[in-house]
């Protein structure tokens, strides 16, 4: 019977935007993508066994949220939201990505806020 099987709720980055969106929508979309994906990521970054899926998913996310983040014009907004990510990567133990992101953070306060919560990027 189909009619009870359950679905898996899809994740909030694989659905899709409808129409363009402003900075604001941007910035609210990538904070609930990288506090959706936070668990995920953690599972990730504890375990080397990590399960392919979660990684998957983390992946996912962590790009579509990338992808969201190019498109916002204002620089503040963009370096906020980019910090976000950086988090995320980091919880899971995904360094490289991290440092690349952290390098296109231009506001200098988020830098050195971004340094003293992974002082590891800066190098």
């Amino acid at each position: 019977m189909k009619w009870f099987a359950r679905r898996q709720p899809a994740d909030i980055w694989d659905e899709p935007i409808q129409g363009p969106i402003g900075d604001i929508d941007a910035a609210e979309r990538i904070r609930n993508i990288c506090e959706a994906a936070r668990a995920g990521a953690e599972a990730v970054g504890g375990s080397a066994q990590a399960d392919k899926r979660e990684r998957e998913r983390f992946e996912r996310a962590a790009r579509v949220a990338m992808e969201i983040a190019m498109k916002i014009a204002d620089d503040l907004m963009r370096d906020d939201a980019v910090r976000r990510i950086v988090d995320l990567c980091v919880k899971a133990n995904d360094i490289k990505t991290a440092q690349i992101l952290f390098r296109a953070i231009q506001a200098g306060w988020i830098r050195e806020a971004v340094q003293h919560d992974y002082p590891a990027l800066a190098q």
